[in-house]
């Protein structure tokens, strides 16, 4: 089953919205994971876009669903290895849905732009456009578009970025890549475009260098 038709049945179950993958106790909880979960919710209270927290959050919520007891649990899932991942990420995605309410928050938006990024990529890319609206450094924008490159999507990923890019405030990850999804959509032209605005970056030099190689390999390459 789909992640997302998963998630809307999840969704119809009544629950309260600040309790969502929230810890259930159960008999073999361990009180140390209780104490470690607490003090992550705390991190992520004040800072929802905190990486490490995030991470380790969503893998104490990942490892319990996949292994929840009770079959009626929304979350719960069966011995197959495809059903434990499905619950897994459900999970993940109760996690960061409850976390995106920040209005500062991006690092959840992008967790949701990457598990809905297969099942619904219109969905995906505004959640990732709002994560990139929300972080003035750039970082949340870059990782939006490695996640469109990743799941195929180049072209997508350089409308994200053309719509956002500052090049002088925003970290030069985002402008490598804009470069490589150009290289990866066949726009050759655009990546050197790209490549050049990089310029108005200082401290730039040797990441233009080695993008400069790349580009200059395709336009060998590429038909004129």
């Amino acid at each position: 089953m789909a992640l997302l038709p998963r998630l809307r049945q999840l969704l119809r179950r009544p629950f309260s919205a600040s309790t969502v993958a929230a810890r259930r106790p159960s008999p073999s909880d361990r009180y140390g994971e209780h104490l470690q979960e607490d003090a992550l919710r705390s991190i992520l209270t004040d800072d929802p876009n905190d990486a490490r927290a995030f991470r380790a959050l969503a893998e104490i919520v990942r490892r319990r669903a996949a292994q929840a007891p009770n079959a009626e649990d929304p979350l719960t899932a069966p011995t197959d290895e495809a059903a434990q991942q499905r619950a897994a990420d459900l999970a993940v995605w109760s996690l960061a849905e409850e976390l995106a309410g920040h209005p500062r928050a991006w690092r959840p938006l992008l967790e949701l732009g990457r598990l809905s990024v297969a099942d619904d990529p219109e969905g995906a890319s505004r959640r990732l456009a709002t994560a990139a609206s929300r972080d003035p450094g750039g970082d949340a924008l870059a990782e939006g578009l490695a996640i469109l490159r990743e799941a195929g999507m180049p072209t997508e990923a350089l409308g994200l970025g053309i719509g956002h890019w500052r090049a002088r405030e925003h970290t030069p990850e985002v402008g490598r890549q804009l470069v490589l999804a150009a290289l990866e959509a066949d726009r050759v032209a655009e990546a050197r475009q790209h490549l050049g605005s990089l310029e108005l970056h200082p401290g730039t030099e040797e990441l233009r260098a080695e993008l400069g190689r790349v580009v200059a390999a395709r336009e060998q390459t590429s038909p004129r």
